[in-house]
């Protein structure tokens, strides 16, 4: 009979302590669902991401970066490429992927058992009448049994680790595009105002040399010195700004030391001759929308919970304990052993928790996830047709500043320097001529810097990346959050 006994022990011990040692090979790789990410990104962004994890890495991405900045000027496509290999806090948005892929590694692995072991003695040291060594290992039953819901709840975490990764490696290349665009055009309007400010500067001082001959009055200087004054005050903003617009762009790029020597260009690309029809945005953008997949997984996971919340709702706890008792007795000089095996099932016994409210809690989280998928389908449908119509109406104004606007202003400055020489026109009309030409241009300059940033942020629309999107996933992931574990 006792060796019976101690047969059953090793038997339902034997399974738990190996089960310990199964692991998912996907998870515990390096590099653990990046492949995905990296093909995710690279369809859309035409770009290399790189998840550096080690120094060798690292001298590499730093080698490839010098190669980048190397150029003479850095276009939008190259400033790009920099901040997805040198970004650091995109590297820390892979690193929650391998948290992830360890958390879903981890939840493959079944509970550890406890061993414990015990010695008793009564009577005097070394002298006991009889000793009794008991020897436990107890293994939680409940952590068995939802085993493979965890494992599921923990691999959709992880597949929506993979998504938020490639959505912060699109925002980033999003964000990035925009600053170079916003950079190249502030340095535009510089040139634009340093162009006006020679006319202004020469303006300026041939109205000093009228006025020491007596041809132009005191008030006919006075404009057109302020004018000149005017327009230094307005360089020297629009140089500040240009400034900071760049350092926006080194920021993302993730550069510092000498490496912030880099050159941009001063004048923003052409309007193209036409422009890219989307006729079906609205569902390019359900399908492929980055965002909206990871709250489909957070409804996903939130179910899940739910599921195994209402699986164990009677039971929080539950424990089998297998082990044996040595007992050994001196009587009458002789010394003799007796050893049993016993199986023991405990639990928590549901008096004054039923799980109701643990269910009730999981219901509402599961509702507020839905209804925020909901809302969050809506939103993409709005924001892919906002982000088209900005598109083609910001190209119509530009092309009507490019081709109407300014050829018109150009023409009256030109009509009124010919009159002014004729002396037909007076100081201060040639003053508002000029004033509104340069105003022309600039406003020109900025509608074509508006249509680029609308083209920009047309990828962003389908495929996610764009402002705002990391708020949005981020409730979503709270409603998630809040469903009722088990």
């Amino acid at each position: 009979m006792t060796f019976i006994k101690l047969k059953l022990a090793a038997t339902i011990a034997v399974p738990l302590i190996l089960g310990g040692c199964v692991s998912a090979s996907e998870y515990a790789q390096k590099n653990a669902g990046f492949s995905s990410v990296s093909a995710t990104t690279a369809q859309v962004t035409g770009k290399n991401t790189v998840w550096v994890q080690n120094q060798q890495d690292a001298q590499a991405v730093a080698g490839q970066v010098k190669r980048l900045l190397a150029r003479k000027s850095i276009d939008a496509e190259t400033a790009v490429q920099v901040a997805l290999l040198n970004n650091k806090g995109l590297q820390a948005a892979y690193a929650g992927l391998g948290d992830a892929a360890a958390d879903a590694w981890q939840s493959t692995m079944f509970v550890n058992p406890t061993v414990g072991v015990g010695l008793t003695g009564i009577g005097t040291p070394g002298l006991a009448a009889f000793k009794s060594v008991e020897g436990v290992i107890a293994a939680n039953l409940l952590a068995l049994a939802t085993h493979k819901r965890n494992v599921d709840i923990a691999d959709t975490g992880f597949r929506k680790a993979q998504l938020n990764a490639a959505l912060q490696t699109l925002q980033l290349a999003a964000d990035t595009r925009r600053a170079w665009i916003s950079a190249v055009a502030s340095w535009e309007t510089v040139a634009q105002l340093n162009q006006a400010q020679v006319t202004a500067d020469a303006a300026s001082e041939l109205a000093k040399k009228l006025g020491e001959t007596g041809a132009m009055t005191k008030g006919g200087q006075a404009r057109e010195h302020v004018f000149y004054a005017e327009l230094a005050g307005q360089s020297a903003k629009a140089r500040l700004e240009a400034r900071l617009a760049k350092e926006e762009l080194t920021r993302l790029m993730g550069l510092w030391g000498s490496d912030i020597e880099y050159q941009i260009p001063n004048r923003l690309a052409q309007l193209p001759k036409g422009l890219i029809k989307r006729d079906q945005i609205e569902a390019e953008a359900l399908k492929r929308r980055v965002d909206l997949q990871m709250a489909k997984l957070d409804l996903d996971g939130t179910a899940k919970s739910y599921k195994l919340t209402e699986a164990t709702r009677y039971v929080t706890d539950l424990e089998i304990l297998s082990g044996f008792e040595t007992e050994r007795e001196l009587e009458d000089g002789e010394r003799s052993a007796d050893t049993t095996g016993n199986v023991e099932l405990e639990f928590v016994i549901p008096i004054f928790d039923s799980g109701k409210a643990r269910m009730r809690k999981s219901e509402l989280a599961y509702m507020r996830a839905a209804n925020l998928l909901a809302e969050k389908a809506v939103n993409v449908r709005s924001e892919a047709r906002s982000a088209y119509q900005a598109y083609r109406a910001n190209y119509d104004i530009a092309r009507h500043y490019r081709n109407s606007v300014v050829p018109l202003r150009t023409k009256i400055e030109e009509e009124s320097l010919l009159t002014y020489n004729g002396m037909i026109t007076n100081t201060f009309e040639l003053l508002t001529d000029s004033r509104e030409k340069i105003n022309s241009t600039l406003l020109a300059v900025n509608a074509k810097r508006d249509f680029w940033l609308a083209e920009a942020n047309l990828a962003p629309a389908i495929y996610g990346g764009g402002a705002g999107a990391a708020s949005g996933e981020t409730e979503v992931a709270a409603a998630a959050e809040g469903g009722g574990g088990h």
